[in-house]
């Protein structure tokens, strides 16, 4: 059988329909094949910001050029293409691959309004153009513009409906809020929702959700807690626990822990050890020292299995490098598709570059150049991936692809 073969392109300037072309003649020149699957994605820059015609401009230039198969977009905050990211720029990153004996269903859900579904009229329950999933189905790519498509609730539909089956994507980000962002699929122009692909028959895509973050302290159960209030941990206030976690801390990430504090939850309260992967990373938003309570981004039960985590750029990259290890290990990898959040890059790493280089030497460290692994992506105002069997919507997080 044909191999898998990636392609990706990359073009930068105020011309967005010239930078559309240059782009994804880049992406097919590589490939050297007609694509099954094109992704996209478009900067408008950051100031100024080019109008809204001229990105739908270049958004449809590179559908046109992509030929017959399935091609999808967004307009995002900073796009990923050649080796490198690009911030706040007017640029073009385009990812086309051929997927010998694939299928390639382009999916276009669109959230109902109902009365009494919630406070905006939508509900995940209201939402159409997801198509259920089939036995050979492997993995959903999905993009949506976050002020016009409920994507928690699609994904809680999702894992209820198909538990384990993967869904990554990233929410668009342009500057400009709601109104702003641009999707493109089926050669059109979509003002806001979701767009994405569903991928299944003779193609095995791998996923990779690198949550940025490094473990401190033990795991510890929650022994008494109220909503996102963490009142005890194994049996003593959470705020106790933390303090003793924080001070056995060398003192140079003692201010680590206090600046980038976060919390993991276990997604598997079965299994044996619960290590790098198995916690669903969310972040701390306050610590009560009046009656020793942890407040957590998200909801916490009693009988959970939590662990505190730390974010910062050594353990970012520690955490994708270590993550991408049993990947490369798998087989050899043509390219991927890369949503890293737009508070990575240069705000984190100090340059924009870092996550594809990444990902690219982690797939093949032989390999980093043009006969490399093709990467291509964006920077997303938040990341969809799989951590345990569910799919969630993450922050600061790199969910990978890979193919």
């Amino acid at each position: 059988m044909a191999e898998t073969r990636v392609g990706d392109g990359l073009a930068v300037g105020p011309d967005l329909t010239g930078a559309a072309e240059v782009a994804t003649g880049q992406a097919l020149t590589a490939l050297g094949a007609v694509p099954d699957l094109v992704v996209f994605f478009v900067c408008p820059g950051a100031g100024p910001v080019l109008p809204a015609e001229e990105v739908e401009a270049a958004g449809l230039r590179v559908m046109e050029l992509a030929g017959p198969g399935a091609a999808i977009g967004t307009t995002a905050h900073g796009v990923i293409a050649d080796g490198r990211g690009v911030e706040g720029e007017p640029a073009v990153a385009v990812w086309a691959a051929t997927l010998p004996g694939a299928r390639v269903r382009t999916l276009f859900p669109v959230a109902e309004r109902r009365p009494g579904a919630g406070p905006d009229g939508r509900d995940a329950i209201g939402v159409r153009g997801l198509v259920a999933p089939d036995a050979d189905d492997r993995a959903a790519v999905l993009l949506a513009d976050p002020f016009a498509f409920p994507v928690g609730g699609v994904l809680d539909r999702i894992a209820a409906a198909h538990p384990g089956f993967p869904v990554i994507g990233g929410l668009a980000g342009t500057p400009g809020g709601p109104g702003a962002n641009r999707l493109f699929a089926g050669g059109t122009v979509h003002h806001g929702g979701a767009v994405g692909v569903l991928l299944g028959g003779a193609v095995a895509p791998r996923v990779v959700v690198s949550q940025g973050c490094r473990p401190i302290g033990p795991p510890m159960v929650v022994t008494r807690a109220e909503g996102n209030r963490i009142a005890e941990l194994a049996g003593r206030p959470a705020a106790e626990r933390l303090r003793e976690i924080v001070t056995g801390l060398p003192p140079e990430e003692q201010q680590q822990a206090l600046t980038g504090l976060h919390l993991g939850v276990a997604v598997d309260e079965y299994a044996e050890t619960h290590d790098r992967g198995d916690f669903l990373v969310r972040a701390v938003l306050a610590v009560d020292v009046g009656d020793g309570a942890v407040v957590a981004g998200d909801l916490v039960e009693v009988g959970t299995t939590v662990r505190f985590q730390v974010r910062d750029a050594a353990g970012a990259a520690q955490d994708l490098h270590e993550l991408l290890a049993p990947v490369r290990r798998s087989g050899p990898a043509a390219g991927a598709l890369l949503f890293s959040c737009n508070g990575r890059g240069a705000a984190m790493f100090g340059d924009a570059d870092h996550d594809v280089r990444a990902v690219r030497v982690g797939l093949d460290p032989a390999r980093t150049g043009e006969t490399g692994p093709r990467v291509a992506g964006f920077f997303a105002a938040g990341e969809i991936g799989p951590v345990g069997p569910g799919n969630h919507l993450h922050a600061f997080t790199a969910s990978v692809l890979v193919v």
